[in-house]
């Protein structure tokens, strides 16, 4: 296998955009070249002003300002650069059907196929093609079969690398990596495949992180990950609940078993529940693969994952309706966070969407403000679940930039991301403005029960009674 000196990412998102600002900082010699066919992404991230990146990751726009335009590019040209390079990683959406066979649980493979197709039409010399996508198992036998029957008598390796980021934290992940997952084919040329990918991740990682692997066993580890992690932060939540009913204490439960060496602590946080762009497709796409092989069980199982998650976030909107006398309708509620976690502007499923959702429900007048998430987004995401029409939303909903002005005449504010500003408010100010009985319905425990119990507030923190 010929070394390689040119990548190509098609994919400027959340998985392509960081890996290859990365792979570019540590590989200098490698021109890297990450494509989309959506102009105005690859404009944003072409933007001089480094704070209008399309995506917020502690880090990334110190990594893209000093390599961009010397070996990392940005750019609309695809095919130009799939012919140039020699190693190509497909990162695009794969979000969960919405129609058809396998509607709410399956991956849709649109976007992948149509970057197979393209990469065949394209190629005139060998390339190895990296899923770096999340994706179901056997994706890669699809993109083989495709390439393989394009007539150019170009040869492909198909390479499963999938990514382990945590959004938030995915500079530091892709730089201190606990462990790169390459699967391949056991065959001469896949080896050789497996080994020049390997060779890039070399550049900053001991070769002992790096594991290869055949290509299932890569692409559901993947899937496997998820949803154990997304199981723990189910399972802490539905005990929770109980604390709730009793009177232990979630915070402490967590700490107990959390100093079991075979537990471990993380992810052992009690919240209003999950969010993010993979625990749900992940667990979701297992569920689907389980079914479609009979094992009823095994996906009946793992499925639970979700409907805990569901539970968490609707208890919590119940919570606030039913403390505020069963009738919320043409009250003042504001919302602290509309991302999935601080530290990131992604809000895919996001536990603020279902709660915001079944508060509209009720009627209530929110106020959203989140330090990252632009107002366009927030009301694509109420758009998007078509409970209501938009000038509804837009009527019920109001975006603002003034947390604390938000508060005056508020019956209630929840918190719904955990981003650190909120625990530097001035919280004696808010209770003053909002209307008494003030609520805080704190679903991320960011806040100290006793100091704002003390201030006045009738405060419910999730997993204490």
């Amino acid at each position: 296998m010929k070394k390689i000196t040119k990548i190509c990412c098609i994919g400027a998102g959340y998985v392509g955009g960081p890996t290859m600002s990365v792979i570019a900082k540590q590989c200098p010699e490698i021109q890297v070249t990450v494509v989309d066919i959506n102009k105005e992404r690859i404009a944003q991230w072409n933007t001089t002003d480094l704070d209008n990146l399309p995506i917020y990751e502690p880090g990334l726009k110190e990594i893209v300002g000093e390599r961009r335009g010397k070996n990392l590019f940005f750019s609309t040209e695809v095919d130009k650069a799939i012919d140039e390079a020699q190693m190509i990683f497909i990162s695009v959406n794969t979000p969960t059907k919405t129609y058809g066979k396998g509607k709410g649980q399956a991956a849709d493979l649109k976007f992948i196929e149509l970057c197979a197709r393209n990469i065949a039409k394209v190629a005139k010399d060998d390339k190895i093609v990296v899923e770096k996508s999340t994706l179901p198992v056997r994706t890669a036998q699809a993109i083989q079969n495709i390439l393989d029957h394009t007539g150019n008598a170009v040869k492909f390796e198909i390479l499963s690398n999938p990514e382990f980021l945590a959004e938030g934290t995915a500079i530091e992940d892709l730089i201190h990596a606990d462990r790169v997952l390459i699967g391949g084919n056991d065959t001469p040329t896949g080896k050789a495949a497996k080994n020049a990918l390997s060779a890039i991740y070399e550049h900053w990682l001991p070769k002992e992180r790096i594991l290869q692997t055949n290509v299932w066993s890569s692409e559901l580890s993947k899937l496997v990950a998820n949803a154990f992690l997304a199981q723990r932060v189910s399972s802490i939540n539905t005990i929770s609940a109980l604390c709730e009913k009793t009177d232990a204490n979630i915070q402490e439960i967590s700490r107990a078993i959390g100093f079991d060496s075979r537990i471990g602590p993380k992810f052992l946080n009690a919240s209003v529940g999950f969010g993010g762009s993979c625990f749900q497709k992940d667990i979701l796409n297992l569920v689907y693969i389980a079914r479609s092989y009979g094992l009823t069980e095994v996906a009946n199982y793992w499925e639970q994952v979700i409907i805990a998650n569901d539970y968490q976030k609707s208890r919590f909107a119940e919570n606030i309706i039913s403390s505020l006398y069963n009738t919320i309708s043409g009250k003042k509620i504001v919302v602290y966070g509309w991302a999935f976690k601080k530290d990131t502007n992604d809000t895919r499923e996001s536990a603020a969407i279902a709660v915001v959702d079944a508060l509209l429900e009720e009627r209530a007048e929110i106020i959203v403000y989140d330090p990252k998430v632009a107002k366009e987004r927030i009301f694509a995401d109420l758009d998007y679940l078509n409970t209501r029409t938009p000038e509804e939303n837009r009527v019920l909903v109001t975006v603002t930039n003034d947390p604390i002005k938000a508060t005056e005449e508020a019956h209630a504010i929840a918190i719904l991301t955990e981003w650190d500003e909120f625990k530097e408010y001035d919280w004696k100010t808010i209770f003053k403005q909002m209307l008494k009985p003030a609520f805080v319905f704190d679903g991320r425990r960011l806040l100290d029960s006793t100091a704002m119990e003390r201030i006045g507030f009738n405060y419910y923190k999730i997993g204490q009674s």
